[in-house]
């Protein structure tokens, strides 16, 4: 293909530019229009029966080519979010496509199909000196910028410079970041209205979380494209988080963004096509592990207002998630694990939390190195089991600890926790929902049976009769773990417990957990933000909707006033909702890796979600 020589398309000064009309921040479809000045003018909209064939067939040609500007020696696509990128959404396909949002079908999944390396691979010894010299604050923010240029290009020139000059110094590392480097997408300034309501202000802040079409097609980003547009939770997360996710969908439901419900599901099913499950999150660093498998309750979330064809139409994506988690299940002997799946000497099946990794996560990288340095286990184990907690969404809790207070002493992969394995419960019984609908009697009686041996193990080996509550279970020691936790109110959320265990564990959230400001994630006072004195919106939730399950709706709406009050409180002392909260004084929380985020997208959706339970806990405004 002969050189294409149109005037630099990485310069918006010059006569050539790709353009997006109208914005794709209006929600109305997905419309594409490619503007070249003195050229053919194709456009690509809704229905793929309205595409302009022959301006595609020969934007194809042009985009498809090794180009490369005559001008500044870029690419012509550039490697920044910038007007042409968006085009590249299908280069990997070799072709345009249209897309049908009102039909709910998304972009062709091969053509999104990222399979840039994580960043340690993409990155080499650039990526090692910048993570081990703490160049920034955040390990995050490097894995999450976005090279100028091309791999190849900038690794070549920091090789040649290291070469020529020696190694650099930190302020030399930081400015050839800098100069090669951008940060990707970064959410716009929000302030709140003077007097506005909580709600209004949850309601003005959607938009603000929304990240839309076109802003994770550099190829060399660690985000993972998606079909449709997307709420991140917000902070240093600016990406979608799996289990968060379901707890945000919450609150846009009652925000009246029913199409944005239905497209996050889509997109999760979308990932699960693509990947074989729902990564952590949408970014290549998050590919070797999941986090709690909510998928099925978005999917009874649209069901409920839907009809249950929902349960019908997700079937694969459902069956596809849990073959993922049982993988090597029905070769597995007993008493040994594979990845996330445990069988006991029974031949009992169960599930825990795992990292298909053992490496530092390169997004907490030098966290990671220091965690290992002065502790005589293997790393790898460490890592290992630090990324597993990951998985969990509890990282970190006393949960996973050995001795309830030390880092170095993390087990998560020898748990089999409670909460991990009341979803699958539930996964497998809306799976023999779905098999059912379908008319297929052996799939159905399958599931059938996985579901009552779960439910059955649930009310035994995760039941302490003594203490009267539910906890994890160590199944390599054959004993249950001594945590007092949140996750206890799981078997009443899917409803597997018995009404004498849930009235008993009723009693005992009420005696260990519940704080003034709500449920605190533990009864273990600790440095790890997953413990006392923290509490977090995903926790109220599921507390209040399993006691409302069995009848306990006063301690359900005594938990669900003090969440709701607690937030409030601090949403008119510092004009914003935070990640988590302390629940014993009500101080802004601490803990963890990390400062409390701002944003947020699962405190935004339960809090939301709670007040429309409850309208007349709280008033609304400061």
């Amino acid at each position: 293909m002969a050189a294409y020589t149109a005037p630099c398309p990485n310069r918006l000064s010059t006569g050539y530019q790709w353009s997006l009309a109208p914005h794709l921040r209006k929600r109305r479809g997905w419309f594409v229009n490619a503007y070249a000045r003195n050229q053919e003018r194709p456009r690509f909209h809704q229905g793929a029966d309205r595409v302009n064939r022959r301006a595609l067939s020969s934007v194809t040609e042009v985009l498809t080519g090794n180009l490369s500007c005559q001008q500044c020696a870029l690419p012509v696509h550039c490697y920044h979010d910038c007007h042409v990128g968006l085009i590249l959404k299908f280069k990997a396909a070799g072709a345009l496509m249209a897309t049908d949002k009102q039909s709910g079908n998304a972009a062709p999944q091969h053509a999104l199909h990222k399979t840039t390396p994580a960043p340690p691979k993409l990155w080499g010894d650039l990526f090692m000196d910048v993570q081990n010299r703490h160049l920034f604050a955040d390990s995050k923010t490097f894995v999450d910028m976005v090279p100028s240029l091309p791999p190849e290009t900038v690794l070549s020139h920091y090789r040649a410079i290291k070469e020529k000059h020696g190694p650099f110094s930190d302020e030399e590392l930081k400015t050839f970041i800098e100069a090669h480097f951008v940060e990707q997408d970064t959410e716009q300034d929000y302030t709140p209205e003077p007097g506005q309501s909580i709600s209004k202000h949850i309601d003005q802040l959607w938009p603000v979380l929304t990240r839309h079409l076109g802003t994770d097609l550099n190829p060399h980003s660690s985000r993972l494209p998606l079909p449709y547009d997307y709420v991140v939770p917000g902070g240093r997360f600016n990406e979608v988080y799996y289990w968060d996710s379901y707890f945000t969908m919450l609150g846009l439901q009652v925000s009246g963004l029913d199409r944005t419900v239905r497209e996050m599901t889509d997109n999760f099913a979308f990932l699960i096509e693509t990947y074989g499950h729902v990564p952590n999150g949408n970014r290549t660093y998050y590919l070797s592990r999941s986090q709690p498998p909510f998928f099925s309750a978005m999917v009874a979330m649209r069901a409920l207002h839907e009809g249950d064809g929902i349960y019908r139409h997700y079937l694969p994506m459902l069956v596809k998630e849990y073959n993922y988690w049982m993988d090597g299940a029905d070769t597995l002997p007993p008493e040994q694990s594979h990845r996330r799946v445990i069988k006991l000497s029974d031949g009992t099946l169960l599930n825990r939390y795992w990292d298909d990794e053992n490496t530092p996560r390169p997004e907490s990288f030098r966290e990671d190195i220091l965690t290992a340095r002065h502790i005589s286990r293997p790393h790898e184990d460490v890592w290992r089991n630090i990324r597993a907690a990951g998985e969990s969404g509890w990282d970190f809790s006393s949960r996973w600890l050995a001795d309830g207070h030390h880092l170095a002493t993390i087990r998560t992969i020898d748990v089999a926790p409670v909460d991990l394995n009341c979803l699958m419960y539930r996964l497998e019984a809306m799976i023999a929902r779905g098999f059912e609908l379908e008319d297929n009697m052996t799939q159905t009686r399958f599931y059938q049976a996985r579901a009552r041996k779960r439910r059955d193990v649930i009310r035994t080996l995760f039941w302490d009769d003594d203490a009267g509550f539910f906890r994890d279970y160590l199944w390599h020691e054959r004993t249950q773990t001594q945590s007092v936790s949140g996750a206890m109110a799981f078997p009443l959320y899917v409803q597997a417990a018995t009404t004498d265990q849930a009235e008993r564990t009723a009693r005992a959230m009420e005696r260990h957990l519940l704080e003034r400001g709500g449920l605190s994630a533990t009864n273990l006072e600790t440095e790890e933000q997953w413990d006392k004195p923290n509490g977090w919106a995903p926790l109220q939730w599921v507390s209040v909707i399993g006691l409302r399950h069995y009848g306990q709706r006063a301690l359900a709406r005594d938990i669900a006033s003090r969440w709701i009050e607690t937030n409030l409180e601090r949403f008119c002392e510092e004009g914003k909702l935070i990640e988590k909260y302390n629940v014993v004084d009500k101080k802004r929380a601490e803990g963890g890796e990390y400062p409390a985020q701002d944003g947020f997208g699962w405190t935004n959706g339960v809090l939301r979600a709670l007040m429309d339970l409850y309208p007349d806990v709280a008033t609304n405004t400061c």
